[in-house]
């Protein structure tokens, strides 16, 4: 069967795999990739029929992958970004003048990074760029399977071989509703919160990290948390009064300029962070992402400090 799989499976359907295999929820796949569910559901049908044997288990309404699916995700995702390789390497003969650059941004980024992509292309209309928004295990393990030129984040991942160059500093921020006790209150310490709620981001977030190493460094344990699954819902159950959290400035310019979010004044904060733009030291860059990263790296800081510096 191994012998002829490269003859029975198609790129589209290893490209659909891979998409369901991380999302776990066809209907999500077909919005990402412009497909409907049946298609995207006929794709892994297909698949499966090809290398003979299910991929995916379903237990309820929740899917899993098989342990065939799994291993078939590892090669995969090598396949397709060797694939990858061979488009940029091949976009290098073109110059700046085409080519296409995949950027994996950590959710807190997207508040910016598409400002950062608008400003760019005025230089360069003929690059294309995409964009892939997960939280940073999403983005780590886009870097290992070399499925991303470039990625925007906070701290560079020190288990994987890549290179890292900072780009704008990155401070983080403790949010509250407008009405709470303490929110027009002077310098505080942490221990007077000992009561509130406290909005966590889920596991793999680096947001969530950076909350809990400031929590430890100031030996602060909530007495309750919540956790939620994205920056906006976060935001959305602050201003509705249901707790506090610890978020980074750039995701809060609507709120804070509309009046519909406070800052607490607490001793240690804002924790000061640092955005870096990274990638994969085997992958080749094109002269685009090269472009695209040197623009990153002249232009992050000054449009960061036009737009949030007056926030704080």
């Amino acid at each position: 069967m191994a012998m002829n799989l490269s003859r029975r499976v198609t790129i589209r359907q290893l490209e659909v795999f891979v998409h369901a295999a991380r999302e776990l929820n066809f209907a999500r796949v077909g919005e990402t990739m412009h497909l409907t569910q049946p298609a995207v559901s006929m794709q892994i049908r297909q698949l499966e029929q090809a290398v003979g044997i299910a991929l995916f288990d379903k237990v309820g309404k929740r899917k899993t992958l098989t342990e065939a699916g799994a291993i078939l995700l590892q090669h995969a995702s090598r396949v397709l970004g060797e694939l990858q390789d061979a488009e940029q390497s091949l976009q290098a003969l073109q110059g700046l003048a085409g080519g296409s650059i995949t950027v994996g941004l950590v959710s807190t980024a997207k508040y910016f990074a598409p400002k950062l992509l608008a400003m760019f292309s005025q230089h360069h209309p003929g690059v294309e760029v995409r964009f892939v928004v997960g939280n940073r295990e999403t983005l780590v393990q886009l870097l290992r399977e070399n499925q991303t030129d470039l990625a925007l984040m906070g701290r560079p991942p020190r288990e994987l071989d890549t290179i890292s160059e900072p780009l704008a500093e990155n401070p983080n921020v403790m949010v509250a509703p407008v009405n709470h006790r303490l929110a027009k209150a002077g310098r505080f310490d942490i221990q007077e919160l000992r009561q509130d709620t406290f909005l966590l981001r889920e596991a793999g977030s680096g947001t969530r990290l950076m909350m809990e190493e400031f929590l430890r460094g100031h030996l602060f344990t909530p007495a309750k948390v919540a956790t939620m699954g994205s920056n906006e819902t976060i935001k959305q159950a602050v201003m509705a009064g249901l707790g506090i959290s610890l978020l980074s400035l750039h995701t809060l310019s609507l709120e804070l300029r509309s009046g519909e979010i406070a800052l607490l004044d607490v001793d240690g904060l804002p924790v000061q962070r640092v955005w870096n733009v990274v990638h994969a030291r085997k992958r080749q860059l094109s002269p685009a992402a090269v472009a695209f990263r040197r623009f990153l790296i002249e232009e992050t800081q000054a449009y960061l400090n036009t737009a949030f510096g007056k926030l704080l």
